[in-house]
């Protein structure tokens, strides 16, 4: 099953797609106008995508929404998705809201319109329920940067003791035990979360079975369970391995660390794109280059450290090959990658992508000369075991050779300072490299240069929901210490039928502030209207409701009550104009 499981991460991530995926054309088209109601939409994307339960709901001239049927691929076409309309459709503008996974596991959403017969006065709005919730993206790139912390730490641990051999392992058990659990924890977490994350809803309904199916028939959500399975696989091996030569143990564990790299490579950046079964290879080798510079470092700095017996000069000059080594795998396969995403030159300061890039590169500069320091150190330790390995050529008397006290001295002082001056580097390179991880996890999250380029060939819009939301700031003070700052609100399309409201508190120092209510209601005073309660709900770190109807046009009185503890609370009242 493992097997066969990585063999279609394999295979699956073999098509010439590009990153992120981007609408390229809608059948009907945006803004058209069409004599008779359409049976089908037809969305095709720059990219594979993968297809959620909702990933199209359209919403009517009434500001209603449509029933339709689940959304399918197009035959024999995955970068094309479908789904069947009810028949006779009403007269009057229609709104499609879509959210589609990219073929590099993120998750992308847009909206557009289309009008049958003639529009309407007042096109219908789509309800930002499609948009990230803020909690269950943060706690997903959390894990996907622990998870690459701990595999470094795992492969590296284990490399290092495989290819370097110190005497003592002992303190590198604990670091092979963390890795190992906290890669299985974090992926565990990632495979749960992945519904919420694609969705864009709440980490509350992670636990929610019915979502599993279709998390573990994406790509994505295969790439998670395999990689448990190897992790678990690995567990049940080790006792049998340990028996086994350690020609076989060097080489299962070759085996499971390029399929552990592979369960990334097949599901984020060099799945899509250009050259996709070269970039798969060299992610996959950058990958496990990171793992054994930056994992051997940490396994370095503990047997400097820890180790009851203080590695020798070969254990270090070892690391310092392999580490030499790792660095050339990661020049070449990362100016690959970098040429790969970005596309042009000046993409290196004009995009996200660019930047953060650029700032990759200059952490790694800064590990390079970390680096360069510490084989200046290694060098310097190998001097004094040079000099003790020379000494009996030096003594004429046959036999082991006298030690004079003078000579211990002046061996073992240089050398202490040597090896301290060493884990100082070294552990200088490994603060490095956890900020160097925490860039690449943001880097793997986001657009490529190259693929934003291809975005924005396009057709508009490529955000989520339509242009024309209301965004208020609306300061508060409850008189209190800490009882003051602002709330920040965006209605959405804030005109005539439904709306969709979010909330966000801010406390007195600019911080998110998370508060035990609060409470919207529109009043309009002018035709005796209201209060409508906008029924807002904590949605874990901001508040919001898809179900807010404001039925006439005017300047809505908004009431906003935010409450800051069980007695202390405010009420703020500001003019919203509606239109149609």
């Amino acid at each position: 099953m493992l097997l066969g499981t990585l063999l279609v991460l394999l295979l699956a991530g073999a098509a010439p797609v590009g990153a992120h995926a981007a609408l390229r054309a809608s059948d009907p088209e945006d803004g058209s106008v069409v004599r008779t109601a359409p049976t089908h939409i037809t969305l095709t994307f720059t990219e594979s995508v993968g297809l959620l339960e909702d990933s199209f709901r359209i919403y009517g001239p009434d500001n209603r929404r449509v029933h339709m049927e689940e959304p399918e691929h197009a035959a024999d076409a995955a970068d094309t998705a479908r789904a069947a309309l009810p028949r006779d459709l009403d007269e009057g503008t229609y709104t499609v809201a879509w959210r589609v996974v990219s073929a590099d596991s993120h998750p992308v959403s847009g909206a557009f319109t289309f009008s049958v017969g003639k529009p309407s006065p007042t096109p219908p709005a789509a309800p930002q329920d499609h948009a990230e919730h803020p909690v269950t993206k943060s706690l997903y790139d959390t894990g996907r940067y622990l998870a690459y912390i701990a595999a470094a730490l795992l492969i590296g641990t284990a490399a290092f003791a495989a290819l370097c051999r110190p005497p003592d392992t002992g303190p590198l058990r604990a670091p092979l035990l963390f890795g190992w659990w906290t890669l299985l924890v974090t992926t565990a977490g990632l495979l749960v979360l992945r519904a919420p994350y694609e969705k864009g809803a709440s980490p509350s309904t992670a636990l929610d079975v019915s979502t599993f199916p279709d998390t573990l028939g994406g790509r994505p959500g295969m790439a998670l369970l395999a990689r448990v399975l190897l992790l678990l696989t690995a567990a049940l091996l080790l006792p049998v391995l340990r028996r086994r030569t350690p020609r076989t143990r060097v080489t299962a564990g070759g085996i499971l660390s390029v399929s552990l790299a592979l369960t990334w490579a097949s599901a984020e950046h060099a799945s899509a794109g250009i050259q996709v079964p070269v970039a798969m290879t060299s992610s996959v080798l950058h990958l496990l280059a990171m793992a054994a510079w930056l994992g051997g470092l940490t396994a370095l700095l503990l047997t400097l450290h820890r180790a009851k017996t203080p590695p020798p000069h070969d254990t270090v000059a070892r690391f310092s090959r392999l580490a030499f080594t790792s660095v050339t795998v990661l020049v070449v396969t990362g100016a690959y990658q970098s040429w790969r995403g970005l596309g042009s030159w000046s993409a290196l300061t004009g995009t996200a992508y660019g930047r953060t890039l650029a700032v990759k590169l200059a952490a790694t500069v800064f590990l390079l000369l970390a680096a360069a320091l510490s084989r200046r150190w290694t060098a310097l330790l190998a001097r004094p075991a040079a000099a003790e390995e020379r000494q009996p050529a030096l003594v004429g008397a046959p036999g082991p050779p006298p030690e004079p006290r003078t000579t211990h001295v002046t061996t073992a002082e240089p050398e202490t300072l040597h090896r301290r001056a060493l884990r100082r580097s070294v552990l200088a390179e490994v603060v490095v490299a956890v900020a160097v991880l925490l860039v690449t996890t943001v880097l793997t999250g986001t657009l490529p240069s190259r693929a934003e380029a291809e975005a924005a060939k396009a057709p508009a819009p490529q955000v989520a929901g339509l242009p024309g939301a209301q965004a208020l700031t609306v300061p508060y003070d409850t008189g209190t210490p800490g009882g003051s700052g602002t709330v920040q609100l965006t209605m959405d399309p804030g005109r005539v039928g439904e709306n969709g409201l979010q909330a966000v508190v801010f406390g007195p120092q600019g911080a998110l502030s998370f508060v035990p209510e609060l409470r919207v209601t529109f009043t309009l005073p002018s035709k005796d209207v209201g209060p409508i309660d906008a029924g807002l709900t904590d949605r874990g770190g901001y508040w919001a409701t898809n179900d807010l109807t404001l039925p006439l046009e005017g300047t809505w009185t908004m009431r906003l009550t935010v409450r800051v503890s069980d007695i202390d609370q405010v009420t703020v009242e500001r003019g919203v104009r509606v239109g149609r």
